[in-house]
């Protein structure tokens, strides 16, 4: 199972954004959390998902923010689950727990761990995972503006239309936003989520 750990980035300093995120994220996550998000700290939540697509989804809204420190553990959690996240135990929220640590000290404010026992390794996963983080950080709001248009699920042609702009501007964005390879990339990182979840 995939746990994240989130603490809000200099919380001291800024509004408390927790409700606020976990509030997006129920939305988003509806019923495919395996336990919900849930308020653990101060300013730190957690959600547990037995989804490595919904993952990443999460993973990826949270990290695109800029507001978190995210850290992903990959393990086993014990079962049978409680109704509380907060109640929850098992490997996967240990290595959450070292991963959120870590994260904060990377440039991506990410990190992950995997429990030992699986297919795949930490070395494994992560610096893909990262590398995909690094590149969206980059994407200018205008390639976000098209990329949640396309990720809506319509079409170049109608994305000229809702923006009101030329094809030719939306090709632009478009490679400007590095979208080409999102959707293969997007593929690719949830097979190896998969497969990091795999017992060796």
């Amino acid at each position: 199972m995939y746990a994240l750990t989130v603490d809000q980035i200099d919380s001291r300093h800024d509004d408390d954004r927790v409700d606020a995120a976990i509030e997006c994220l129920e939305r988003t996550v509806s019923d495919r959390a395996a336990l919900p998000p849930e308020r653990t700290a101060g300013d730190e939540f957690q959600v547990l998902l037995d989804d490595p697509e919904t993952t990443l989804e999460v993973l990826f809204e949270l990290t695109r923010q800029g507001e978190w420190s995210v850290g992903l553990g990959v393990g086993d959690v014990e079962a049978p689950l409680p109704r509380s996240t907060r109640a929850a135990r098992g490997t996967a929220f240990f290595r959450a727990r070292d991963a959120v640590e870590r994260a904060k000290n990377t440039p991506e404010r990410f990190a992950l761990e995997i429990a030992a026992g699986r297919r795949l390794r930490t070395a494994d996963v992560e610096p893909l995972v990262a590398q995909a983080i690094r590149a969206r950080s980059r994407r200018s709001p205008e390639g976000w503006q098209l990329a949640d248009i396309l990720r809506a699920g319509h079409s170049r042609v109608d994305a000229a239309h809702i923006l009101g702009i030329s094809p030719q501007a939306v090709a632009k964005r478009y490679l400007a936003a590095d979208l080409r390879a999102e959707d293969a990339v997007r593929a690719a990182l949830v097979r190896l989520l998969a497969e990091a979840d795999e017992p060796a």
